[in-house]
């Protein structure tokens, strides 16, 4: 009997045990930086002569790892090997592909210090960060090998007397997996375990920026005994084997977070039809957004500001959730503004080992360059707040930046930037409020900050988004709770940690026998 599903809890650092403990983590970690990392097909570990080392962005003399990169050869290795390894994980029965994610949350829960440490280090994530991004992956594993044991009940046809019916429901095959950078670990765990239990086989190719976390991961699959080839690790280049993987005949499904660009470049590459493809292949697509929160007259103000701060700034906005546009109702504008400008203030940049870091470096330096020059367009966009330049260190540090006055229409209103700026615009009633909020071709996120219930209900309503939040920050949904994906530009609206997440990975079978 399976217990019921419930979230792995974040770890409280102000108990002195847990500081200790997490410190040790990352005097552990740092012993082992430098590495090198081998590509993984079909259980065999492969040295390629072409290398690509992944740096720490809070420290860019620092090399986390030093990882070998995959050529076209070698994704198509991957993919005979993850076609060799379907043809007997496709018949392992559900309840026993879901032990091994089972295994493996248990694993990670072990070792959860040590990966939220990883991510210190090759993510620039500060502490409280890291730590919700394991519990994440553990919860992903632990509810997808739950929903995988639901889905393989009989499901409820309507009964005639004369015929048997049964659907069921059985994977598709290949699949691609391209995850994001910005959540290491657990979008990366999701997409990828997601596949697996439901009978699929997969070649993960990991970002760029983040491949020693993947091969971290690579280690738990291996001692939760996962089969040789269930699973191919293959870091590389997007422009070289990303594309080869999209457009190889024999990918049946492409998993992808990122950027809408490469989104974009994806759907439409996979929609062409390859000499000797048997099918159309489905894509499963999560690609940003321009996320808003609304503070209305009647709001906590104080808790709208703590709202807009934590959602624009945690993990230097990095977050496809993230806030970066607050629209501020005319008569409390100034108040929210001020209450923002003195919060942000307030937060400590710098090298996320300290604990006190709330906000810590930009990914690489291409984001740090785009950053930059975002904030030099807000700057003729609107009036600098707070910030507006690069943070001290030898790491991609940005000032936590906000701009206020901002035209709905301005760049900085309407393209993604990824970063830690937010710019503020004024309404001049609620409606013009989710006017403003719903002109974007995004439609991920978005909160409410008020205590008119008309006005709520009207925001459930017309604002267009697939995860709208109401008196609470616009980041940090949890597996199970709030099942994740957008409108729009946003991507396919996939709902990962949803209840039927798991059915983008299979195809329904119906048969029936006369009586």
């Amino acid at each position: 009997m399976v217990v019921d599903f419930k979230n792995e809890p974040y770890t409280d650092f102000s108990k002195e045990e847990n500081r200790r403990a997490f410190e040790e983590a990352l005097r552990k970690v740092e012993a082992e930086l430098g590495r090198e990392y081998d590509l993984i097909i079909g259980g065999e570990r492969i040295k390629t002569d072409r290398k690509a080392q992944s740096i720490n962005p809070s420290n860019i003399d620092q090399v986390v790892g030093i990882v070998s990169q995959a050529d076209t050869a070698l994704a198509e290795k991957a993919i005979q090997a993850a076609l060799k390894a379907f043809e007997t994980w496709r018949r392992v029965p559900p309840e026993a592909r879901a032990r091994y994610l089972f295994k493996a949350a248990a694993i990670l829960r072990r070792r959860k210090h040590e990966f939220s440490a990883w991510m210190v280090y090759e993510a620039g994530k500060s502490w409280a960060e890291a730590d919700a991004d394991t519990a994440e992956a553990i919860d992903f594993m632990e509810y997808y090998g739950r929903q995988m044991i639901k889905l393989a009940e009989r499901q409820p046809l309507v009964r005639i007397p004369t015929e048997d019916n049964e659907m069921y429901y059985i994977p598709l095959g290949v699949g691609a997996i391209i995850p994001p950078w910005n959540f290491p670990l657990a979008i990366m765990v999701g997409m990828t375990t997601s596949a697996i239990v439901t009978g699929n086989t997969v070649v993960l190719k990991p970002a760029s920026t983040t491949p020693v976390i993947a091969a971290k991961f690579m280690e738990i699959l291996e001692e939760a005994g996962l089969p040789a080839g269930v699973v191919n690790y293959v870091p590389g280049s997007g422009g070289e084997i990303g594309d080869y993987l999209v457009d190889h005949p024999k990918i049946r499904f492409i998993s992808f977070t990122g950027s809408k660009e490469v989104g974009l470049r994806i759907y439409e590459r996979a929609a062409k039809r390859q000499p000797g493809q048997l099918w159309l292949k489905r894509v499963i697509a999560e690609m940003g957004g321009k996320d808003a929160i609304i503070v209305d007259s009647s709001a906590d103000l104080e808790l709208a500001a703590q709202g807009i701060v934590v959602s624009a700034f945690g993990f230097s906005g990095q977050k496809c959730s993230a806030c970066s546009r607050a629209i501020v109702l005319e008569d409390v504008y100034d108040q929210v503004l001020e209450l923002v400008a003195e919060k942000t203030k307030a937060l400590k940049v710098g090298d996320v080992r300290n604990p006190d870091v709330f906000t810590g470096p930009v990914i690489d330096e291409k984001a740090y360059n785009k950053i930059l020059s975002y904030i030099e367009i807000g700057k003729s966009e609107g009036r600098l707040v707070v910030g507006g330049g690069k943070g001290e260190g030898n790491g991609y540090f940005i000032q936590p930046t906000i701009f206020a006055d901002v035209d709905p229409r301005a760049r900085i209103m309407q393209e993604e930037i990824f970063g830690p700026v937010v710019a503020f615009t004024k309404a001049k009633d609620f409606d013009h409020a989710l006017e403003i909020a719903n002109n974007t071709e995004y439609g991920l996120t978005g909160s409410v900050y008020s205590r008119n219930r008309f006005n709520l209900e009207k925001a459930r309503e017309e604002f267009h988004v697939g995860n709208l939040y109401f008196n609470r920050k616009c980041t940090g949904a949890l597996v199970g709770v709030h099942p994740f994906g957008g409108f729009n530009m946003s991507g396919t609206d996939s709902k990962a940690g949803g209840p039927d997440y798991l059915l983008l990975f299979t195809q329904a079978k119906v048969v029936s026998e006369v009586l």
